[in-house]
């Protein structure tokens, strides 16, 4: 059996789960709802303070079903109740951005400003004009949209001019030296 799979998933008491009979998890909090799909070979069991999950059979594939649909549970659960966020920093001459609607404008050093629509269930604020926080309920989301932000000007090693995560470091390089 895995290891995370056989911890059970702890539910506060805002949230609410439910099974239906095509094994899809149902997770409900006070603002959102996540749908999580589950295979059959993976039997979820809820109870009124943790969700459990078991294997039907012990084959490799089934295992390692059982520990990614038991870490999808709980990010679903993490979710609803708490929320994901992620924090990108704009480093370079003029890099800023602002929201406005349902579009992040981005001005990057490029001939023209980038503009990103926001997707369903995702929100964005901009604290200062160098600082852009993605944050919602699926954490698949919110890092796929905080990668798609991340990548219309990735940091350069040179000058680490670019967008990055705030937690992320990145190495730079030396720049040309001159030789004798």
């Amino acid at each position: 059996m895995s290891r995370i799979g056989r911890s059970p998933v702890i539910l506060d008491k805002s949230v609410q789960v439910n099974v239906a009979a095509d094994n899809t998890v149902t997770v409900k909090g006070s603002k959102y709802t996540l749908t999580v799909p589950v295979r059959p070979e993976i039997k979820v069991n809820v109870s009124p303070e943790s969700i459990t999950l078991e294997p039907s059979n012990t084959e490799p594939q089934t295992r390692a079903y059982h520990g990614l649909y038991r870490a999808l549970i709980q990010n679903a659960v993490t979710g609803v109740s708490k929320g994901w966020s992620k924090s990108l920093e704009l480093n370079g001459v003029g890099y800023r951005a602002a929201v406005s609607g349902k579009k992040l404008e981005l001005t990057l050093g490029y001939s023209h400003p980038i503009s990103f629509a926001i997707p369903d269930g995702i929100e964005i604020s901009v604290e200062k004009q160098t600082s852009v926080t993605v944050k919602g309920a699926d954490k698949g989301l919110v890092g796929e949209v905080s990668a798609k932000i991340r990548s219309f000007r990735p940091p350069e090693p040179y000058l680490g001019k670019g967008i990055r995560y705030s937690d992320e470091v990145i190495k730079k390089k030396a720049g040309k030296s001159a030789s004798k």
